[in-house]
């Protein structure tokens, strides 16, 4: 990315694309000599293009949302849910007339609610290509992006126009559990900033507590408590709280499993019933208004299970759905 005037310039050549910048020169990786944090070139390669139940229910409805999942990231947690993806390069290359067949395709077999790309930042201009054509096709359908929080104010801003629906994680409050376990100690203040441009472009998402109803505009945040770190969760959840009440749209998430051996051995376990009531209270004690809840019954163990919420991207059906 690079200015020329007022205009913002969106590419793969220096990768300016997340707030690491690395600067690989993705189009051709022997040309800038260093590869890009998000391990991927300037080739989209995808995971999944289907209709997901495992969301919201103002973004699930009842034919399910249409998730696009896309490899590689720029993040790369050491625990990632999605590690098949993020870290072991699962996925398929396409080119931009693909992906616009592929999503085309699923909307018109499966009547999907929105088109919810997921962890798309690393390959921004053909995510925005894609969004582009959908609006100027006449396709009345969200489009969402579903992020790891860890944005650029100024990508934000450049997807303003070709988002309707933001999903961003708030993973941590602690900087150095940030940088022990994703690398990046500035996320707490990134994702913070990231967030405030979200929410001001697009407020908060409705509809919210009707069933009956799929949402087409706003934020939702979500945050994942990790095992043996309920404190961060606390801190976490504090900060969304001061900065942007207890009206946010708040999502509590519990689906955490050891999908990888970790350094830290509480990683190495699911939350248990105690730590997430823990901070479920707090949430409560807080009066968040618009509160999703995944409880932690039915996901107990030390490892992915059938009907769980971790995918496995070997099956036609990640999912199991």
């Amino acid at each position: 990315m690079f200015h020329q005037g007022d205009e913002v310039q969106i590419g793969y050549d220096p990768c300016m694309l997340c707030p690491r910048r690395c600067g690989s020169f993705r189009s051709d990786l022997s040309a800038g000599g260093n590869a890009a944090y998000c391990g991927e070139s300037s080739t989209v390669r995808l995971a999944y293009v289907g209709p997901h139940f495992g969301e919201e229910p103002p973004i699930v409805g009842v034919r399910g949302s249409g998730t696009i999942f896309f490899s590689g990231c720029s993040l790369k947690c050491s625990y990632c849910q999605n590690h098949q993806i993020t870290h072991q390069r699962m996925g398929k290359p396409v080119t931009r007339d693909e992906l616009f067949n592929l999503v085309k395709a699923m909307m018109d077999d499966f009547g999907v609610h929105n088109i919810n790309m997921v962890t798309p930042d690393h390959f921004f201009p053909d995510v925005f290509d894609l969004a582009d054509r959908l609006k100027k096709g006449g396709y009345d359908i969200p489009i969402v992006y579903n992020l790891s929080g860890y944005q650029s104010v100024e990508m934000i801003r450049e997807a303003e126009c070709r988002a309707d629906i933001y999903l961003p994680d708030y993973k941590y409050s602690d900087g150095k559990l940030a940088a022990a376990l994703s690398r990046c100690g500035n996320y707490p203040r990134v994702a913070l900033e990231a967030i405030y441009e979200m929410v001001r472009q697009k407020g908060f998402l409705d509809p919210c507590g009707e069933a009956a109803l799929t949402a087409r505009r706003g934020v939702l945040v979500r945050h994942l408590i990790l095992p043996g770190h309920i404190e961060n969760s606390l801190a976490a959840i504090t900060s969304l709280f001061v900065e942007f009440g207890r009206e946010l749209p708040l999502s509590l998430m519990s689906q955490y499993r050891p999908v990888v051996p970790q350094k830290e051995e509480s990683l190495n376990r699911a939350i248990t019933v105690e730590e997430f009531n823990v901070v479920y209270h707090y949430v409560q004690e807080l009066g968040f208004e618009n509160l999703f809840v995944q409880f932690p019954e039915g996901n107990e163990g030390d490892g992915p299970s059938e009907g769980s919420f971790i995918p496995d991207f070997t099956r036609e059906r990640p999912f199991g759905r």
